[in-house]
């Protein structure tokens, strides 16, 4: 009886340790993991602040007289239309331009037709969702998508690579009313 006593005291305490000793290793891999967190963020602010000059070097080069939104978004009204303002739950209809800063055309409307897309409620890039908020029917403009606005860390798995910003060169064609059901 003795032994088994021993023995249930023995399993008791060892079972104890372990639980202690997973509460510290699980209390060590949320601060590694904060830490970790912590490391990405900064990396990743600096990434933005280095894309964000890359992108103010272009435009001062260009010679542009550009609006930058919170968003990091720069557009140019380049010809002014006069018609009805885009806003969201629209059919909006553009012919565009798709370019890198590097100038490659990645697409236009010239090869595949104008785009047609719902403001602020289709899969396209959110930086056209709010630049195109800026445009009136008729007008004409420049967009500069810094990459968390355009195809992000992935690229589009085509012509747009991996982090990259890209240019919309924008002509609103029109606007139609979404018919909701």
């Amino acid at each position: 009886m003795k032994i088994i006593s021993c023995f249930v005291l023995l399993v008791g305490m060892f079972g104890f340790g372990c639980q202690d000793k997973h509460k510290q290793t699980a209390k060590n891999v949320n601060i590694q993991s904060k830490e970790f967190q912590d490391k990405l963020i900064e990396a990743n602010k600096m990434y933005v602040r280095q894309e964000s000059d890359e992108i103010d070097q272009y435009v001062a080069h260009k010679g542009w007289n550009m609006t930058k939104t919170g968003t990091g978004l720069r557009y140019m009204i380049t010809f002014k239309g006069g018609g009805a303002q885009a806003k969201p739950e629209q059919y909006a209809k553009v012919n565009f331009k798709i370019s890198l800063l590097d100038g490659r055309v990645c697409y236009s409307s010239d090869s595949i037709g104008p785009k047609e897309f719902i403001v602020a409620g289709d899969n396209v890039e959110s930086g056209l969702h709010e630049g195109i908020q800026y445009m009136h029917v008729g007008d004409r403009a420049i967009l500069i998508l810094p990459s968390h606005l355009a195809h992000g860390l992935m690229g589009d798995e085509d012509k747009i690579p991996p982090k990259a910003s890209v240019i919309y060169e924008l002509e609103l064609l029109s606007l139609k009313e979404r018919v909701k059901n």
